[in-house]
């Protein structure tokens, strides 16, 4: 895997990817990752009345920027606002669900394990 060189990445631009899951739409921005060399994978998400489950793959945070985030996992709800963030391990099993608008930030390592 060859590293590509620092750059800026707009926010502008990003090319969004649908996710089929449970909800109104959710789709994914990504900025990092196996395309630039690096296996730590970041993004943007977009949710609007969406609820999406699955077995986290890879260790991950998220970072609320817009809107409300509830995170189900076996510990428990976490209602998550602005500015609010979750840590994920590995093997996590987790539901993501919005009412309304969400704009999320994610950090995941390792980004070869990212869902397509």
């Amino acid at each position: 895997m060859t590293k590509r060189a620092a750059a800026a990445l707009p926010f502008e631009g990003l090319k969004w990817r649908a996710r089929k899951e449970g909800g109104e739409s959710a789709a994914l921005g990504m900025l990092t990752g196996s395309d630039q060399g690096t296996e730590l994978g970041t993004g943007f998400g977009q949710l609007k009345n969406a609820r999406l489950e699955f077995t986290v793959p890879y260790d991950e945070v998220l970072l609320v920027l817009e809107g409300r985030l509830n995170v189900t996992t076996p510990e428990g709800v976490f209602d998550l606002g602005p500015r609010d963030s979750v840590w994920l391990p590995k093997g996590t099993d987790v539901i993501y669900e919005t009412k309304g608008e969400a704009l999320i930030f994610f950090a995941l390592h390792p980004a070869s394990a990212i869902i397509t």
